[in-house]
């Protein structure tokens, strides 16, 4: 440890000036440069807004229709004869309903600028519905429940995609 008398002729002004040559830097500039300036205009990609949302409602109903048909085959199944009326009805409307989800993402593809790929997935459910409904009113039941299967399947998986923020990134 250094001492004020190790410093000199003990008075202590020694100390003192080693330790204002020590601390005094004068050609250091402590202020910190500007921030760079903002681009003046940046090109705002277009994302899909009004579009997506009419996709994720109709989707939503698509699903909840979707989901409504094994319940409604199950009624039947359990007794409820009444059921398979709702069941055909409801199959039935499921085809329009798919439709109309083919307009909403072909809005949300061309003019909202949204992914591609879900304008054949819509239609791919579109097809499948409609031969789901033949093989219904068929009664061939080995291809009517696993299609059926396949179809709710493929309604949750676009529905969950739909709700997912990768749906609202443009392409």
């Amino acid at each position: 440890m250094i001492t004020a008398g190790d410093l000199g002729d003990g008075s202590g002004s020694s100390l003192m000036s080693a330790q204002a040559a020590t601390h005094s830097v004068a050609d250091v500039d402590t202020t910190a440069p500007a921030p760079p300036a903002p681009p003046e205009s940046p090109a705002r990609l277009r994302r899909p807004r009004v579009s997506l949302w009419l996709l994720r409602s109709l989707v939503t109903v698509h699903l909840l229709a979707v989901l409504a048909q094994p319940l409604l085959a199950g009624l039947f199944l359990a007794g409820d004869v009444d059921a398979i009326g709702v069941h055909a009805a409801i199959g039935s409307l499921l085809a329009a309903l798919s439709l109309v989800v083919i307009g909403a993402t072909l809005v949300y593809t061309l003019a909202g600028r949204g992914r591609p790929w879900v304008l054949p997935v819509a239609v791919v459910i579109f097809l499948a519905e409609g031969l789901q409904i033949g093989m219904g009113f068929a009664r061939t039941l080995q291809v009517h429940v696993p299609l059926g299967v396949t179809i709710v399947v493929a309604a949750v998986l676009l529905a969950v995609w739909v709700w997912s923020p990768a749906a609202g990134r443009a392409r």
